[in-house]
């Protein structure tokens, strides 16, 4: 009976001396991506029910002020700006993880980190300013929904700028090993989607609350 028998008869048979079985189990990094991806999507899940909140909420101002008297489009397009790019400089740090250059990696890191940071700082002065203004989370039920919904991006966007930096710290300290690439993928995962749903964010709360 030839190797070529056994195969077609037991598809699961262990061959080649590597450990690895026809049907057997996925790939660590496999596994890793798909369990990120579940992460994400009940992430998604959170930010749907805090878009829909605020979709109900956004005209119920109790004589307050609106989007339109309150949002400055110039200066949330120089946040998008920042966010969007900070994804292509991830990406970038992305091919040189792949090409193994760690000098690279540390410079399209830091720029990440910059952009990002920058991101944190104008929103954060957008939020002293309104705050500052009679506009804060409880005069309203339309404030009270949008400082949950972008207050809740920015945290999670914080939360990305330390992880960035552990993944920095520990390229430096063990170099690019497996499941310290593994972790990378599961950064970048996340950096990205944060991108996208600021994009919807910046469509739904700031292009139609400043047209109202």
């Amino acid at each position: 009976m030839t190797a070529m028998d056994v195969r077609e008869r037991d598809p699961y048979r262990i061959h080649g001396g590597h450990g690895h079985a026809l049907g057997g189990p996925a790939p660590i990094r496999i596994v890793v991506g798909y369990g990120f991806w579940i992460f994400l999507l009940s992430d998604i899940v959170m930010f749907s029910a805090f878009f829909a909140a605020y979709a109900v909420l956004a005209g119920k101002t109790a004589g307050g002020p609106s989007g339109a008297e309150l949002f400055n489009l110039r200066n949330v397009a120089i946040e998008t700006a920042a966010l969007l790019l900070s994804s292509f400089t991830c990406g970038l740090a992305g091919l040189a993880v792949t090409a193994r250059r760690s000098s690279w990696f540390y410079v399209a890191m830091t720029v990440t980190f910059v952009l990002g940071a920058s991101f944190i700082l104008l929103e954060l002065r957008e939020f002293v300013h309104m705050v500052a203004s009679g506009a804060g989370p409880t005069r309203s039920a339309f404030l009270s929904a949008f400082f949950t919904l972008v207050g809740c991006h920015g945290l999670h966007v914080t939360a990305g700028l330390l992880w960035l930096l552990t993944m920095m710290a520990q390229i430096f300290a063990k170099g690019f090993r497996d499941d310290i690439l593994r972790r990378f993928m599961c950064f970048s995962l996340f950096w990205h989607a944060l991108d996208i749903i600021w994009v919807a964010l910046f469509t739904v709360v700031y292009l139609l609350g400043a047209s109202r």
